[in-house]
């Protein structure tokens, strides 16, 4: 159980991970328009099983490893998933997904691409970071669980 838990938070860890360092530095290089459209695509297409899996996987493994083999760690990286993974990307990372996905670039203007990137880009991302690091150390946690 354990095992399984170690490589779902490794891959969500990593997906984070690779969100952080590379697609939205590349993404930050486009204009406003294709920014907004290229964005509401990777949100579109990130939305699919194997995502799920890396996703959700951790949510219900984590509370069933400190069911079964209660430690501090556990106990620890289960708190870490739950608050700075999943609750940072309820509160956070969906609404303003959401609201990106309702807006509409056809008849947009410069000034409205320019204020909505603004609102999204920056936020997004510090909450991305956020959930980066939460992810990696509710995986560090785990993995010194195993101990």
């Amino acid at each position: 159980m354990k095992i399984i838990t170690i490589i779902l938070l490794g891959l969500i860890t990593g997906i984070f991970y690779c969100w952080s360092v590379s697609v939205t530095r590349g993404l930050a290089l486009l204009p406003d328009k294709a920014y907004i459209l290229a964005f509401q695509k990777l949100n579109q297409a990130i939305q699919n099983p194997l995502f799920f899996i890396c996703f959700f996987g951790p949510l219900i493994l984590l509370p069933v490893c400190v069911w079964r083999n209660f430690s501090i760690w556990l106990l620890l990286a289960t708190l870490s998933y739950y608050i700075g993974v999943m609750g940072v990307t309820i509160v956070g990372n969906i609404p303003l997904n959401n609201m990106l996905e309702a807006f509409s670039v056809q008849g947009a203007g410069t000034e409205e691409l320019r204020q909505m990137r603004a609102q999204f880009e920056g936020r997004w991302n510090t909450l991305n970071h956020i959930r980066t690091l939460c992810s990696l150390g509710s995986f560090v946690l785990t993995l010194i669980a195993m101990r």
